[in-house]
């Protein structure tokens, strides 16, 4: 029989699986080491069938993938929605605006507009909106927890723009929601201008546009200049007066609500061209309703800062139902505030360098643990020079209002911001 293919008998040839045939035609065949193949597949050859995990991980993982995008959807969609209704809020005004910006109109129209309004509550929506969306930032000149802080112009004139990240838009409403209160609008406290959120698509900024002052805050003032007696007692009243007027009850068809500050520190007082003080930053406020003796607190996470903290806050006996207690807390701060005024003051070629109230006491960045041991159990308070003795201005201050008697006893709080404007002003 013919054996095919010619002269490859059929036993010589491997087989089409992973057999294999040797064929010996020598003596000591056993001796032949055989190649036993490996099994694995060549590299260019697909597996033959999915195993159990591999099915597993193609099927769950692109479903989980979409599972995350469908939630980063929802949450950006739901973010929008809160900014806008929140944004709705704000606006208490007519609808149909009346009062339109003319081509002609300049800052101090608008500000003017703003200090003679009836209600006292503010620009109407649509005017804040056409003004913020037509302001070009300049320059930065701060920044903080809540954002930045920008110079910007408009129509000539400058202004400042606190630009709030998104995930401070609980501040940035309620900030805006206190500065739109009826009747708030004084001298002495930073006038409000405009608030609107701006989304380009990507992410959402919240401004809140107010008038510009380039001394800045009364921390970067006094680091900067020292005071004569008379430069201290004009910073000293006008800081009082304004917090006057916060902590003031108006009664009437359109009265205004009692306010307190709640992070009153230099940092949050600026100093405008004439000398005088405006109080800002409004976030942490609160209001009281005489009527229902009820005080409207914002769910906000933002606590005060711990340096200016009165010791009934610091060791949580603050009684958080009278609206008493949170006036006090402030005037425990003016104190501080008022110290270190008089510290930069230039008093017959003698003053002190600047420095923030406990800066022997406790470090740059104290904790509330670290700040009730110094103000609650050892009961310490700013050091106050022996020279101030020599001058009655001086003498004031240092007896002024955040601890009642002076600025070495315990803190009794029977001060108020109008007895202390009262005091100074002698």
């Amino acid at each position: 029989a013919k054996l095919i293919p010619a002269g490859k008998p059929f036993y010589c040839l491997s087989s089409e699986d992973l057999r294999n045939t040797h064929c010996c035609y020598s003596d000591f065949c056993n001796k032949i080491d055989l190649m036993v193949p490996s099994g694995h597949l060549k590299d260019n050859e697909p597996p033959s069938s999915w195993g159990p995990v591999e099915l597993v991980a193609v099927i769950a993982g692109p479903v989980f993938l979409v599972f995350v995008v469908m939630i980063i959807v929802v949450f950006v969609f739901h973010h929008h929605q809160r900014v806008y209704h929140n944004r709705q809020r704000l606006d208490m005004e007519d609808p149909s605006c009346e009062m339109c910006l003319s081509k002609d109109k300049t800052l101090q129209d608008l500000v003017y507009d703003l200090s003679t309004s009836g209600s006292g509550s503010g620009l109407p929506l649509f005017v804040q909106r056409t003004v913020a969306r037509t302001i070009v930032l300049q320059e930065i000149i701060g920044k903080g927890r809540f954002g930045e802080v920008w110079r910007g112009r408009w129509r000539g004139g400058d202004v400042a723009v606190k630009i709030f990240s998104s995930r401070e838009e609980r501040s940035w409403f309620r900030e805006a929601e206190i500065y739109q209160t009826v009747m708030l609008r004084h001298e002495n406290i930073l006038g409000f201008i405009a608030a609107d959120n701006k989304d380009n698509g990507t992410w959402t900024q919240l401004w809140l546009v107010s008038d510009y002052h380039e001394h800045g805050s009364l921390f970067d003032y006094l680091n900067r200049y020292t005071v004569t007696i008379e430069g201290m007692i004009k910073l000293a009243l006008s800081a009082a007066s304004g917090l006057a007027h916060l902590h003031m009850e108006i009664v009437g068809t359109q009265g205004k609500p009692g306010i307190a500050h709640r992070d009153l520190k230099s940092k949050n007082i600026l100093v405008k061209k004439n000398g005088t003080c405006a109080i800002a930053d409004l976030g942490l406020a609160v209001r009281h309703d005489s009527v229902t003796d009820t005080i409207d607190i914002a769910p906000n996470q933002r606590v005060g800062t711990k340096r200016y903290m009165a010791p009934e806050v610091l060791d949580e006996t603050i009684n958080m139902k009278h609206f008493d207690s949170f006036k006090c807390a402030d005037i425990y701060a003016l104190g501080l505030v008022y110290w270190e005024i008089a510290r930069r003051c230039n008093a017959g070629g003698i003053h002190e360098e600047y420095q923030l109230p406990y800066y022997d006491l406790v470090p740059s960045d104290p904790s509330i643990e670290e700040m009730r041991k110094v103000v609650c159990d050892q009961k310490l308070r700013p050091n106050i020079p022996n020279w101030w003795q020599s001058y009655e201005a001086l003498r004031v201050m240092a007896q002024c209002p955040g601890r009642c008697e002076n600025l070495g006893s315990e803190p009794q709080h029977e001060e108020t911001a109008q007895s202390c404007h009262a005091r100074v002003d002698v």
